[in-house]
Order: C-alpha cells, then structure tokens, then sequence
C-alpha cells in the first residue's frame, strides 16, 4: 500500500511541477488556412511558442511549454485575446470563427480561472464606458486620487464577487488586482504629465497624497514589472524625461550611438532600481528600438555585448537572445546549420550536399496563401535567372508529410529545385535552426558556395539588397524591377504586438506610447 502511495505522490508532483500545456478545441465557421498561435504575454521575447492548423472541420490541437503560469496571447485571423493558462493542464477552447479569440469558450482544467478572468474583463469593460476621465483629470490632486481610489475599490469589488461567482485559483486572481493597480498607475502618470505641461514648470511635482497613492499601488514592483508589460511601459513613461536630458548630452556630436546603448548607460546611473527591473525594462527597449529587420550588423554586434554583458536575469537573457536571432538571423560568414530534411520519396536530404555551389533556402507552407499568389510566380522568374549559377532548396513546412507531397506536386510544379520536408512543420528542427515562424513566411536564406550563410533572412523575394546578394554569388546582373511589397507578407516585430491584447481588456488604461 505505501509503495502504490507513493507513485501516486510523486505522479502528483510530477503533474504539478510540468510546464506542459494540452490545448484542444473548435473553432465553428473558420478555414484550414487559418492557424492558432499562443504567445506568452508577459514575456520579454513575444514569439510563438505554438502554431497550430485546423482541419477542415475546425478541429486543433496540439502540447506546448509553458514558461510560466500566467496569461497567454491567442492569436487567430489578425485578431488577439487573452487566455490564464498553467504547465500541467488540459484545456479545450472552442469558439466561432466570426468572433473567436475575441469570445471563447473554456472548458477543462483552465474552466475555473478563464470563467473569472472573462466576467472581470467584461465588467472592465462596461465599467470603463461609464466613466468621465477627464472629468476627473480636471479636478485637483485630491480629487483626482480620490477619482482613482474609488476606481480601484470598484473593481476590486467586482475581483471579490467573481471570486465567489467561480472559484479561481489565486493566481489569476493576483493577476487580475495587479492588471487594475496598473491601469490607475497608467492613469496617473498621464495626470502627472499633463500637470506638468500646462503648468509650464518643467520642474512641476505633485504632492504627497499623490505620491503616496502612488507608492502604495506600486509596493511589489519586482513582481509587477514581471508579470506586467503596460507596469514596464509606465516604468518607462516614468523615467522618460531624465532620460530624455541623459541621452541628449549622452549622444550629443555621436551618430552611432543605439538607443539601447544609451538606455543601458542611463540605467546604470539609477541606483535606486532593482536589477530585475533594470532587465525587463532593458530588453523591453532593446525590443521597440534595435531588434528590426534592417538592422545593421554592427548595431546588432553592440546589442549582443549588452545582452551578453549586462542583462544578468538568465531567463530574459536567453529569451532576448533568441528573439534578437529570429529578427535579425546568423551573422554573415557563420556555417550553414546541417538540418532534418527528407524528399518525397522519403530519402534523407541533406543541405550539405549544395557545396560547392550556391543556394536559396526557400521557407514556405501552404497554408500561407501570400506564397500561392504572390511568391511563386515571382519565386519561377528568380529560379528561371538564376538556375545555371545556383541551385534552390524548396523547405515545406507543413505539419504533415501527406500535405508537403500534395503542396510539392501542386505549388511547386515547373520551377527547378529540390523538394524537401521539415518534420513537425514550425517546430521541426530546421525551424528551430534557422528561427523560421509563421509571422516569417515565406522566408528566403542565401547560402554561398562553401556552405557558409551569405544573406540575412527575407521575406520578400523582390528585395532589392536580396537580388543585390544574388547577383554577386552568381556573377549575373539582374534586371532591375520594381518590388511588388504588397503581394509578399511584411515582418512583424513580435514585441511590438505584446500589449495589444491587454490594451482592449482594459479600455480605461491609456493607448502605449514607444
């Protein structure tokens, strides 16, 4: 009898301890072109963790990591919600195509805390049309922290009902009550900006009953800063005009010099803030400013001697090393990583057996529909130039193998190159490799003739800087045509969609400023 307690006992820890997610659902109404991503919200990296296809019927599915238990972003058809999710659970989501993320339907492990997090966010928002902010903004500093007390005893009323209502765990629960500390705190500095701009006193500050409000909604700032992106923005709206005279004289007669370098140079000056804000806050900034697409490589080489040198939380530091190698790729002259590849025939494939001679890695799904209309008609005149000089790769990343040979048979058909399919898609190893997402399709690499990597990443195959990189592997000379952009998906920075789902949960925090 102890003995079968006992694997009991260490089955429930091991439940407890797992970061695993099982996510299941419907979706009535969508298409099979369509896909569901989940993206850890309050992290400082916002990629993907999942993708996930749905079949004809609207059906997914699919297991992802969970960094940490905390809020998620569901992303769906160009449109974002929040879901509460924890490493461990089995969750079922199901919804309409015509209203999904926006409503869902949670059942299963998650049922409890999704339940309250919705009927909070609904009271939010109906709350949140009732009010007269600048009724309140116009009024003095005691009025308008009072305004912003009453705000905070009501919602967390509303906290206290819906606990009652549907028996969540703490932890959404705390969530929720810091989601509220910071809208007001978001509300007050705004009051505080304001004040400052129509007093014409540059030097303008407020009183204690203000600062002390303030303090006391702001008192677990390590475990806000944490868990809150719009706490990091009001962080930064905060330090922006000492930062503002910082980097002025900091920059003055300098040309190269990054916002993340100065940024990192004014937070070294702030004894007064804990190391773990100074990280999030850094990598925040690192996020907006310096990690693009056309970044240059020298910039890039400065941001990874900050990241590497100064970032000292291990958890932001691996996160934002891997967000800055999605955006910005391999450095130039780095090897060509081997990778998991096999042909239709279900022969092994291998990217070094392209030595010798140069070549395009050609990142696609045919779930994308920019690659069926814009890319391979464009992608045939490329092939159809270059094909003498270099050979090209054509890399499915569809999530089964039966696909890849109906999209290799069908999009594919006529243009010169090899076929290969990447196993398990987005996350097969060759994605990981080369940090290809869905937000990335379709995605184009120039390898050179010794294997070595020749070309950031693109997803536009009529980039000038891309035809300029072709020309030179090969020797040929391309003729000049304007890019058709509109066609070819653009790069979104995955940092800039983080807030945005907190930004409609709560329509009476303020709208972020970068």
């Amino acid at each position: 009898m102890k003995k079968y307690l006992l694997l009991f006992v260490i089955a429930v820890f091991a439940m407890s301890c797992s970061k695993k997610v099982e996510v299941k659902g419907k979706i009535a109404g969508s298409s099979p072109l369509e896909r569901v991503e989940f993206v850890e919200a309050s992290g400082v990296a916002t990629l993907p963790l999942i993708n996930l296809g749905l079949d004809k019927d609207g059906n997914f599915a699919g297991t992802f990591e969970a960094p940490k238990n905390g809020m998620y972003v569901i992303n769906y058809a160009g449109k974002q919600n929040l879901i509460f999710l924890k490493g461990g659970q089995t969750v079922n989501i199901s919804g309409s195509a015509a209203t999904f993320p926006n409503e869902y339907v949670v059942t299963g492990d998650a049922k409890n805390d999704n339940d309250f997090f919705q009927a909070s966010q609904k009271f939010l928002s109906t709350y949140g049309q009732g009010l007269n902010i600048q009724e309140i903004m116009s009024g003095d500093e005691a009025k308008y922290v009072k305004g912003m007390q009453k705000i905070e005893a009501d919602i967390n009323r509303n906290i206290d009902e819906n606990v009652k209502k549907f028996n969540p765990g703490k932890e959404v629960v705390e969530w929720k009550k810091t989601d509220a500390k910071v809208a007001i705190l978001n509300l007050m500095v705004n009051y505080e900006m304001n004040k400052k701009q129509t007093s014409g006193n540059p030097s303008f500050k407020l009183g204690k009953v203000f600062t002390d409000y303030e303090n006391k909604l702001k008192e677990n700032n390590d475990e806000m800063v944490k868990t809150s992106p719009f706490y990091r923005q009001y962080l930064l709206t905060k330090m922006s005009p000492d930062f503002q005279k910082f980097a002025e004289a900091k920059s003055k007669g300098k040309t190269d010099i990054s916002t993340s370098e100065l940024f990192n140079d004014f937070l070294k000056s702030q004894k007064e803030v804990s190391q773990i804000t100074k990280d999030y806050l850094l990598a925040f900034v690192m996020a907006q400013s310096d990690i693009h697409p056309q970044t240059p490589a020298k910039t890039t080489d400065k941001i990874k001697k900050i990241i590497e040198e100064d970032i000292k939380d291990a958890g932001i530091k691996a996160d934002i090393k891997k967000m800055q190698f999605t955006i910005n790729g391999f450095k130039i002259g780095d090897d060509a990583p081997e990778a998991s590849l096999v042909k239709a025939d279900g022969s092994a494939y291998k990217l070094s057996d392209n030595k010798g001679k140069p070549y395009v890695l050609v990142f696609y799904a045919s779930w994308n529909p920019y690659i069926s209309e814009g890319t391979v008609p464009v992608l045939k005149e490329v092939v159809n130039f270059y094909k003498s000089k270099m050979n090209f790769v054509f890399v499915n990343l569809d999530d089964t193998k039966d696909q890849f040979t109906k999209t290799s048979n069908a999009m594919m058909k006529g243009i010169q190159g090899t076929n290969v399919y990447a196993d398990g898609g987005l996350s097969s190893d060759i994605a990981k490799k080369y940090g290809v997402y869905g937000f990335k399709l379709p995605n184009f690499i120039v390898v050179d003739k010794n294997g070595k990597i020749a070309s950031r990443s693109f997803v536009n195959l009529g980039d000038q800087e891309l035809i300029t990189i072709l020309d030179k592997q090969t020797g040929l000379s391309a003729p000049q045509v304007a890019p058709q952009q509109q066609m070819m998906p653009q790069m979104m920075d995955p940092s800039a969609q983080q807030p945005a789902p907190q930004a409609q949960e709560a329509p009476q925090q303020p709208a972020q400023t970068k």
